[in-house]
């Protein structure tokens, strides 16, 4: 794998660092560069922070990199409830007709067409012979002047041709009269076959009926209990083991203690392995020391992924960097983006299998998320066999500014709404790195590209719908 790597190291693992020092701006446009911990960095009031002139990769780039590495997963077998969301491994083809015998699509009688054909004009008498509910076989055959009283989804008896609904009879009348139901008045014709599903109407026998590569919804799942399947082949969830390191750090249920803050990364990036369709395994935190970075490594050893944070910039301690070197084959770039410039991929050699991919993410929360929404997501739905990577984009226009000050395309946190037959994006507040509550408030991720330094308040503007349809009023 043929990659830009950086090697300088600087001795500075800031507390859930990531080495990314995003820019806090508010409206008025100006913009400070510190780190969580509030220590200032670059240069104050300058457009490059630093950033000017490395070789950074695209956020395309980086992203074709990784999925190369991806590919789906092999297959399983899952109960079909529990395959909701997954895709199928392999086509489905019926075993039966469906619907497996002619059948009612309504209450009422079953009829010789003959029999009604001058209804409109002369309504017959036909003669009750008998009723057949849906989940039985009537034993009567329909003959000329004769019907039966039939169910919805009722198999229609033999000799019948057609179904006439109660309403276009006499029933109710004779019900109010109490009069007996041995005969009924068909009091309207009907076209031949009317009201009479056919076998295999839905399905043939030997028909296909899902391709493999289908994502199982609950209309797939029916189709397939439909065709009395217990179980479907599907391609099994990736295994996302999820890291944080740092000595910073305090598990959530904890006290904690002065200069410490909770790992919350953990927490976020396991939500989004859910929500992307992985299955995630947290690992926890390992602290700055080979022997526990080595052992949170070792418990990832059987997963199809692994996620760390913090660590993997130019400005962290060099130990996370050196124990993912000695154990494969390990890229440090930097990404032309904002937030989450910082971003490691490799190959992590394991005894007696393929090598264990891992995303190394920026240790703030807002760049660790965004960068697992750019590469994370992505791979982890290549693996569960989806064609569709990402995710929709829509144009809409800006309500308030977005800045970018050193040449990065910029995702700025966004509220997405409809009204007046468009889109209108408006941001969530201060985008710095470590503010997680604006993108707890946002539903979208506004563009503003790399050679703009700004988008201003009523420009068109590009934007990533991280909420689609559930949460956006279309």
């Amino acid at each position: 794998m043929t990659t830009h790597q950086h090697t300088s190291h600087l001795h500075a693992h800031d507390a859930h660092g990531d080495g990314d020092h995003e820019s806090i701006h508010d409206h008025s446009g100006g913009d400070e560069h510190r780190r969580p911990g509030g220590h200032h960095e670059g240069r104050p009031g300058g457009h490059d922070n630093g950033h000017g002139h490395e070789d950074m990769l695209e956020v395309e780039q980086a992203l074709e990199r990784i999925l190369a590495n991806f590919a789906p997963l092999d297959a399983v077998a899952m109960p079909v409830l529990q395959s909701l969301g997954m895709t199928l491994a392999e086509d489905i083809t019926s075993p039966l007709n469906l619907p497996p015998l002619a059948n009612s699509a309504m209450d009422g009688y079953a009829v010789l067409h003959a029999d009604i054909a001058a209804a409109g004009d002369t309504p017959p008498t036909l003669t009750v012979i008998s009723a057949v509910a849906a989940g039985q076989v009537s034993a009567d055959t329909v003959t000329q002047g004769n019907t039966i009283r039939i169910m919805t989804g009722a198999p229609v008896p033999a000799g019948a041709d057609t179904v006439v609904p109660f309403e276009e009879t006499d029933e109710l009348d004779r019900r109010r009269n109490g009069q007996p139901l041995n005969e009924i008045v068909i009091r309207k014709t009907l076209p031949l076959g009317s009201n009479v599903r056919p076998a295999g109407e839905d399905v043939s026998a030997g028909e296909l009926v899902l391709s493999a590569g289908t994502v199982v919804r609950p209309a797939e799942a029916g189709v397939m209990a439909s065709l009395g399947l217990a179980t479907a082949r599907v391609i099994r969830r990736p295994v996302v083991a999820v890291l944080s390191t740092g000595d910073e750090l305090t598990q959530i249920g904890n006290a904690l203690q002065p200069g410490h803050i909770y790992d919350s990364n953990s927490s976020s990036l396991a939500a989004a392995v859910i929500a992307s369709g992985g299955t995630p395994r947290v690992i926890g935190i390992a602290r700055d020391n080979l022997a526990d970075l080595h052992r949170c490594i070792d418990e990832a050893a059987d997963a199809d992924l692994l996620v760390t944070s913090a660590g993997v910039s130019k400005g962290d301690y060099d130990m996370v960097k050196d124990v993912l070197e000695q154990r494969g084959d390990m890229n440090f770039w930097s990404v032309r983006m904002r937030p989450a410039k910082p971003l490691a991929f490799g190959l992590l050699n394991r005894e007696g299998k393929r090598p264990l991919p891992l995303l190394g993410l920026p240790g703030n929360p807002v760049s660790a998320l965004l960068a697992f929404e750019m590469f994370g997501r992505p791979a982890i739905r290549r693996m569960l066999g989806r064609d569709l990577l990402s995710r929709p984009i829509v144009e809409g226009v800006l309500t308030g500014p977005i800045f970018n000050s050193d040449g990065r395309r910029v995702y700025a946190r966004v509220e997405v709404e409809r009204r007046d037959g468009g889109w209108f994006a408006t941001p969530t507040g201060p985008q710095g790195s470590n503010i997680l509550t604006s993108l707890s408030r946002a539903n979208g991720l506004a563009i503003c590209p790399a050679d703009l330094p700004r988008k201003n308040a009523g420009q068109a503007v590009k934007i990533i719908m991280l909420d689609w349809n559930e949460e956006v009023e279309l």
